[in-house]
C-alpha cells in the first residue's frame, strides 16, 4: 500500500536556507512561504535543518533574530531518505521519530526534495478516495 518511491509525493523544488543567513531569514522563510521545514544546503549538499519549533526553542527574543546565524541553531543530526525509498519508509521515520518532515538527498547528500507528514496524509487520502476533490489551498 505504500511501496511507492517516494520520489512520486516529495517536494521537488526544496526552499532551502545557508548557513550563513540568519534567523531571521529563516523565520521570514517560514512564515512567508507557510512551511515549517527548512534544510540548510551549501554546495547544493544538505548540511542541517531548521525548523519553525527551533527558531521558538532556541532564539527567546524576536529581537535577537537577525544576530543569530542558521548555523549556530540548525540541527545537524538530520535522518535523511533517498528518491527510490519507499513511501512506507518515511512513515516509519515519521512515526518512530516523531519528525514531521525528512529531507531526501542523493547518496553524496545532495538534496532533491522534501517529504512531510502532510505529503503522506494526503497521498494515503487520494489513494483511498480517488473522486474526492479538495481544494488543497497551496
Amino acid at each position: 500500500m505504500m511501496n511507492e518511491p517516494i520520489s512520486m509525493i516529495m517536494t521537488k523544488n526544496v526552499i532551502s536556507i545557508s548557513p550563513d543567513q540568519t534567523a531571521k531569514d529563516a523565520n521570514d522563510i517560514l512564515f512567508s512561504k507557510r512551511i515549517h521545514h527548512l534544510p540548510v544546503v551549501q554546495d547544493g549538499k544538505l548540511v542541517g535543518i531548521v525548523t519553525s519549533y527551533d527558531l521558538i526553542k532556541k532564539c527567546k527574543v524576536v529581537d535577537d533574530l537577525a544576530d543569530v546565524k542558521i548555523k549556530d541553531i540548525m540541527t545537524t543530526k538530520i535522518a535523511t531518505l533517498e528518491p527510490n525509498d519507499k513511501v512506507g519508509a518515511a512513515a516509519q521515520v515519521f512515526l518512530e521519530n516523531l519528525f514531521h518532515g525528512i529531507p531526501i538527498t542523493l547518496e553524496d547528500k545532495t538534496l532533491v526534495g522534501i517529504i512531510t507528514t502532510h505529503d503522506v496524509l494526503k497521498y494515503e487520502f487520494n489513494k483511498a478516495y480517488p473522486n474526492h476533490k479538495i481544494n488543497w489551498g497551496f
